[in-house]
């Protein structure tokens, strides 16, 4: 008979991703992740396999949160557009205080994984990517309420806000800003593309 698992596997997952979002996978040992999770060495690999079965399932974790947050967003809003920005205004201002890092996951792992690591930066390029698919779902939408133009290329939009909320977290933690940023997201939804 098996043993039962000791432990909440989405509270480990949950721990986890603040863990490597704070400090990126190559700066997270085995040390820092068992203290985080609370879980010895061996109970991590029967788990996750390794240090990279688990860093998998965050960068999912992390994805589905914010697939998540997006939806939520929809719920409450009127307007696929207003969607958006509200999704953005939660992404660059809202991360820089509530965040284990005001950085973009993601974009961060990107960044910091090599080839060494392709199977871990193939997920997290996937992830990316169905994250801009929730927003070209949020663009047709808006195109087919009327809210933008149907001449204009969902897809390209859609990889528009990615870029400007990628970059505005960058500009943000590179420079302390948060009220400045709120122009700054108004340009995103006034100005082209859109």
């Amino acid at each position: 008979m098996a043993k039962p698992t000791k432990f909440d596997r989405q509270d480990v997952i949950n721990k986890a991703t603040n863990l490597y979002w704070q400090k990126g996978f190559h700066a997270t040992s085995m040390r820092n992740l068992q203290d985080v999770i609370d879980m010895r060495p061996g109970s991590i690999y029967a788990a996750f396999g390794n240090k990279d079965g688990l860093f998998i399932e965050v960068l999912k974790n992390y994805t589905d949160m914010g697939i998540a947050m997006l939806a939520e967003c929809r719920a409450q809003m009127t307007s696929p557009i207003a969607t958006l920005k509200a999704f953005v205004t939660m992404q660059v201002i809202d991360t820089q205080t509530d965040a284990p890092n005001g950085m973009c996951m993601l974009a961060k792992t990107v960044g910091e994984l090599t080839e060494e690591h392709q199977e871990l930066l193939t997920v997290a390029k996937n992830s990316l990517h169905r994250i801009e698919q929730a927003f070209v779902s949020l663009i047709e939408e808006a195109q087919s309420l009327g809210e933008i133009s149907e001449e204009k290329d969902a897809k390209r939009l859609a990889s528009h806000v990615v870029i400007q909320i990628n970059g505005l977290r960058t500009y943000a933690k590179a420079n302390n800003v948060d009220a400045s940023l709120v122009p700054l997201i108004d340009d995103i939804f006034l100005q082209h593309p859109f």
